[in-house]
């Protein structure tokens, strides 16, 4: 598999609360609409679609792809959890550079419930077994608390103790990325906070306050990919290359001894090492970055797991600047799911779509100046992580 794989286009529509957003598959539609007329493309030249949600029925792909047009094309449903966008994106990057197709629509999307996200009540096995035992042997168990904050809050936790820092560094995350929300026209919350505002939120469990963790949002992304004889045959010049990109897995290793493996410090490591080596980089040539912040621990946790800083250098990174403007590299200029939003199936998508405005210098005010590589961090407990380095 050889051949370059370029984003030709983008596309996003705003995110919302729930019960505020339109139905999904119109949200779909619309953010396919965008990516294909940024990408200057007709519905009619995608030869395959991939389209990725968490919540919702079969065929979902179908019925927000039909509102754009009918051409009997293949259409994938992808389910990742939360790395399902990346992991549609991934696939349709994978039938372009095997040479299989010209041109490929990666499309993610999500209308999602107000509060956190429940447990699957089925009576299937849940797709959470493994990390509930692995969190109830490392830190116990609280029946009355929500799933997520217990493995985020637990990695938070856990991250204090070993490297004895304060719960304030997560409140300080939480106020960059609502610095950089301001500027963002598709964020969620674009007002701005103080530490003293999150720290004094209502605590959600061990280190986390409510302001420490991301909303649940409605919205929809899409990414349309072209090979390179295609851009060249049809004049597509505004582009920028997938250098590198990476899906990985657990481990027996996830689940043993560590809440920061748990919440995939390892999956993170091992696709970074991956997607940098595809695109020949090193963390020194990277500009700037879009993580998945769900909870804010977990940005710190992926500071490290990205290579951005040494272990345990977190502290340092964020007390010194270097994860925001006029730093070393600027993370989640977007706002990042703390405060865009995180639609769980277009969340990846979206990162994906902030990177590229960065790398064309169309970011408005938000813009990080000269930038060149991009990479963007999209993680599922289950699990699945994506890593994927975008180059001009």
């Amino acid at each position: 598999m050889s051949n370059k794989v370029l984003i030709a286009g983008v596309g996003m529509v705003k995110f919302t609360k729930p019960g505020k957003s339109e139905q999904y598959d119109v949200m779909g539609a619309k953010a396919t609409r965008s990516a294909l007329e940024d990408a200057g493309i007709p519905y009619e030249k995608v030869q395959q679609a991939y389209v990725g949600f968490v919540g919702g029925d079969t065929c979902s792909g179908q019925n927000a792809l039909y509102g754009v047009g009918m051409t009997q094309i293949p259409i994938i449903n992808v389910n990742n959890a939360c790395a399902t966008g990346s992991s549609a994106l991934f696939l349709a990057r994978q039938a372009v550079m095997s040479g299989v197709v010209d041109v490929a629509l990666a499309l993610g999307f999500e209308q999602m419930n107000p509060g956190a996200l429940v447990a699957d009540n089925s009576g299937r096995t849940p797709i959470t077994a493994r990390i509930d035992q692995a969190t109830r042997n490392i830190r116990g168990w609280d029946d009355n608390a929500p799933q997520g904050p217990q493995y985020f809050g637990g990695a938070g936790a856990e991250y204090m103790e070993k490297y004895n820092v304060g719960a304030d560094l997560f409140g300080r995350v939480s106020v960059k990325a609502r610095s950089h929300a301001l500027r963002n026209p598709y964020a969620l919350f674009t007002e701005p906070l103080t530490l003293d505002q999150v720290m004094e939120s209502p605590k959600i469990f061990g280190p986390l306050t409510r302001l420490m963790c991301c909303p649940p949002t409605c919205g929809a992304a899409a990414v349309v990919v072209v090979s390179e004889k295609f851009a060249r045959e049809n004049g597509i010049k505004d582009t920028v290359q997938i250098a590198g990109m990476a899906l990985t897995t657990d481990s027996p290793t996830t689940f043993e001894s560590s809440m920061l493996k748990v919440v995939g410090i390892d999956l993170t490591r091992l696709a970074a090492n991956k997607a940098y080596t595809e695109a020949g980089i090193d963390t020194s040539d990277i500009d700037v970055v879009e993580l998945h912040d769900c909870f804010s621990p977990n940005e710190v946790v992926c500071y490290e797991g990205l290579g951005l800083c040494p272990e345990g250098g977190s502290e340092k990174f964020v007390m010194d600047g270097d994860n925001t403007y006029g730093g070393k590299i600027v993370t989640n200029p977007s706002g990042g799911l703390l405060s865009k939003g995180h639609p769980l199936g277009a969340t990846g998508l979206a990162q994906i779509s902030e990177i590229v405005w960065h790398l064309r210098g169309t970011a408005g005010e938000r813009q990080v100046q000269d930038a060149k590589v991009g990479v963007q961090h999209n993680l599922g407990l289950g699990g699945a992580c994506v890593v994927t380095v975008l180059t001009r």
